[in-house]
């Protein structure tokens, strides 16, 4: 295979992950608002990170992570949410509410995992200090 043809199959498989990734990103989203949540930002990009979703529960702010996997054989989607993931996380999430002149509000860590079209969420999955 030239280099051109690799080139190409490289990007079309990152355009398609990233189609992927938005489509579960969004059915995230519309599960948050059916449970009550507003939607504040999504994909909210940082020097440290991203965020998929930034939504309000009442007084807290909630830093949501969304992971898909079609199946295990890479592992468990919510365990692609390791410790390092954590830190950018929170991080970012410290960047957003300083952004926001948010920093004594309230907030947590949630994850949304998807293992094919099963919807795992997880509330206050991991501890930082927003």
């Amino acid at each position: 295979m030239t280099q051109k043809k690799q080139e190409e199959k490289c990007v079309g498989h990152t355009i398609n992950r990233r189609s992927v990734g938005t489509a579960y990103e969004q059915k995230a989203e519309a599960y948050l608002k059916k449970q009550g949540m507003q939607i504040l930002e999504r994909n909210f990009r940082c020097r440290q990170g991203e965020i998929d979703l930034i939504a309000r529960e009442g007084e807290t702010i909630v830093f949501c992570e969304v992971k898909y996997r079609n199946g295990t054989a890479v592992g468990h989607p919510l365990e692609a949410v390791g410790v390092r993931k954590q830190q950018r996380l929170i991080h970012c999430a410290a960047y957003y509410l300083m952004q926001h002149g948010g920093t004594e509000t309230a907030c947590r860590f949630d994850v949304i995992g998807f293992l094919g079209e099963e919807l795992i969420h997880i509330s206050n999955a991991f501890e930082g200090n927003c």
